[in-house]
């Protein structure tokens, strides 16, 4: 009985019925608007499906003419990676099957040639090609991995079927071209509009506006967005479809952070509801823009200069890319869905890149040096004309005088600095031993005596009690240890007496020597160790009054080190002197002067002028001192050097004068030209900065 005697009619027709559903599938998906991708997931497993082989492959030609695999199903039962020669054998027959003339192909299982050169199947299957070409270019091949036992007709109704789908996926790539030529018809017409728009001009805020307004059209999504870095920050700068950008509103300052998270790491980001392979800063910043921003889609693209340097090298070496930081972000949004459709990508790409030359022209041309005078002189074309001529000839006159009085006119040249008002006699109080401050016996404004003027202490008024526990514990037990020394001793004197024996009086005599030795010793250690508890009380060293506020909240119940400044005592009603805080980057004209006097007078003094903060109705005068002293910094930003002056009529100072108050004062440092003295120090801190790289 034959083979067709023994297939189920119902069987057969209904194997038929699915072949057809998934021919009906494959013509209906050919006619779709999808992406090549889509399309070969769809195709390939219907058409292995339909011929019941074991599986394919999609090759697909590349920008560059070589083949890549586009799709595939069950491929690796070719084993192909198994062997490397066949694998080489397998890629010959692929490049000589796109050549071929012909639609589709049959290839025997283990046929070829056996040259290292020559193409042909290395597989156990019968491979199945088609190809896919249109009227411009072939596109790929379709290659079937079937079983090799079927009879050559039936191999022929594979091969057959196989072109029938070819034709689909050919009829597939034909549709999408027409529809790439009209859609590629109409952006060069947009594109046309987009690239003379934003190239019209370059000023960066017109042509930030321009990109993203014009770009939002040409893209179709719902906003466009654009931040230019500041810094190390990006600021967004234009909004599509806003005159105005609130820099202070929440979702402008979380833009602004996630483009400078993108910026910073200089690799573009798309979001369409995963973040799972963003780097952890980007994530964050991602996060936190779309919970306020409720965006589906944000796309970010960093925007370089397309500047690449390459260097010469050997052919064997690659070619170094000096990669540039980008100087902002150009960011797409959907708000409601967050797909891309492959038309949209394409449009991205090219607004990117023009928005990228255009804002970078526009940066360039904004950090021109001088730009704006530069427009104001190619603005000033109407000063020479002849009804302006008088009127701008005059204003040059006016100019040059202007410029002679400043360079030539002599002026008097002050320091300007602040300074307070102290007494000359005063004194830092030291700790002399490490303790803890007790007793605080005086406060801020307290008149304290010096050793042999206080009626209650002849050491001086006491200002401060420490303890130390650790000198306490020394001090009694060297006491004990004297007092157990004693003893000692009282009992061997006594024994000595006692005793009429020779040796025995010899035995205690020598001990008594210890004994003795070891009572001076202890008497020594005794005698140090009281002084250093009589230095635990600290006294007044001069009479004087208390200068240092706040005593109890400083010291009390404080621990204290030898040396450390405990409280600052003057005597107010003595002569006073100015300390006198200069910058230090006034010094120089300060010396400048002091050297040029003493070249005349070897014992000349700066004069200083100065008004006290409290009467400025009055001014006084003094002479600096021949010395000064690095201060400490106030709380300014610039470092200071202190000055003394000797106040010359310190009797007509005010009766209210008091110490540590403040003075507005200013040392003379000779007569330079009125424009020195107005714009000194300009000129210092161009000279510092400008003139200085170029000497």
């Amino acid at each position: 009985m034959s083979s067709e005697q023994k297939l189920d009619p119902s069987l057969l027709e209904q194997t038929k019925q699915q072949i057809r559903s998934l021919v009906n599938e494959i013509s209906h998906i050919a006619e779709s608007d999808i992406a090549p991708e889509e399309f070969h997931a769809e195709f390939l497993p219907r058409v292995v499906t339909a011929l019941a082989a074991v599986g394919g492959a999609i090759w697909t030609v590349l920008p560059n003419g070589q083949l890549g695999l586009g799709y595939q199903v069950n491929f690796q039962e070719a084993h192909l990676h198994d062997n490397e020669e066949a694998n080489k054998q397998h890629s010959r027959l692929l490049y000589k099957m796109l050549e071929a003339p012909d639609q589709g192909m049959l290839v025997s299982p283990h046929s070829g040639g056996e040259g290292e050169d020559e193409a042909g199947n290395p597989t156990n299957y019968l491979l199945i090609f088609g190809m896919i070409k249109t009227e411009l270019e072939p596109v790929g091949l379709i290659e079937i991995l079937q079983r090799a036992e079927a009879n050559p007709a039936t191999q022929k109704g594979f091969l057959r079927f196989l072109q029938q789908m070819t034709s689909y996926a050919t009829e597939y790539y034909k549709n999408r071209q027409l529809r790439n030529f009209g859609d590629r018809q109409t952006l060069w017409t947009q594109l046309e509009d987009f690239s003379r728009n934003i190239h019209k001009t370059l000023d960066l805020k017109e042509t930030v506006y321009t990109v993203v307004n014009e770009g939002r059209r040409l893209i179709e999504c719902d906003r466009v967005s654009i931040a230019v870095k500041r810094g190390n920050k990006c600021k967004v700068e234009a909004v599509s479809g806003q005159d105005i950008v609130d820099k202070r509103s929440t979702t402008v300052r979380l833009l602004g952070k996630l483009a400078s998270a993108v910026v910073a790491c200089n690799e573009p980001i798309v979001y369409t509801g995963s973040t799972a392979d963003f780097a952890p800063q980007v994530e964050e910043a991602v996060e936190a823009y779309v919970d306020e921003s409720h965006a589906k889609m944000v796309a970010v693209y960093p925007l370089v200069h397309e500047d690449i340097t390459e260097h010469d090298h050997d052919e064997t070496e690659k070619i170094q890319k000096e990669v540039p930081k980008p100087f902002g972000a150009i960011i797409i949004e959907r708000i409601e869905d967050n797909r891309i459709p492959e038309k949209m990508k394409k449009r991205i790409e090219i607004v990117v890149d023009h928005a990228r030359a255009a804002i970078g022209n526009s940066l360039d041309h904004d950090s021109v040096f001088l730009m704006p005078l530069w427009k104001l002189i190619g603005k000033s074309k109407v000063l020479v004309t002849a009804r302006m001529l008088p009127k701008t000839i005059s204003v040059l006159i006016g100019v040059l005088a202007l410029i002679l009085i400043l360079c030539l006119v002599p002026w008097d040249f002050y320091m300007y600095c602040r300074g307070t008002l102290e007494p000359e006699t005063r004194r830092n109080i030291f700790a002399r031993e490490d303790g803890k401050v007790d007793t605080v016996f005086v406060q801020h404004g307290s008149l304290v005596f010096g050793p042999g003027h206080d009626p209650k202490d002849p050491n001086g008024t006491m200002l401060l009690k420490l303890s130390n526990k650790q000198l306490e514990a020394d001090m009694q037990k060297t006491q004990g240890d004297l007092a157990e020394v004693q003893k000692q001793l009282n009992s061997l004197n006594e024994s000595a007496y006692r005793t009429d024996r020779l040796d025995e009086r010899i035995r205690i005599n020598g001990q008594l020597a210890q004994y003795k030795a070891r009572e001076k010793s202890l008497l020594i250690q005794l005698g140090i160790l009281d002084e250093r508890m009589k230095e635990l009380e600290i006294h007044s060293p001069i009479s004087g009054t208390v200068m240092t506020f706040d005593l109890a909240n400083k010291l009390q119940s404080r621990p204290v080190q030898p040396g450390q400044i405990l409280m600052e005592i003057a005597e107010p009603q003595g002569n006073f002197l100015l300390e006198l805080d200069v910058p230090e980057k006034r010094m120089g004209h300060v010396n400048r002067y002091l050297r040029e006097q003493r070249k005349i007078d070897p014992n000349a003094q700066l004069v200083v002028d100065f008004v006290m903060t409290v009467d400025s109705t009055k001014n006084f005068t003094g002479k600096v001192i021949d010395e000064h002293d690095r201060a400490e910094n106030k709380g300014e930003n610039e470092t200071t050097v202190q000055l003394k002056a000797h106040i010359d009529h310190p009797e007509t100072l005010p009766e209210s004068k008091r110490a540590g108050a403040g003075v507005s004062a200013k040392i003379y440092c000779g007569r330079r030209p009125l424009g020195y003295v107005l714009f000194h120090e300009l000129i210092s801190y161009l000279q510092k900065t400008v003139f200085f790289w170029f000497k």
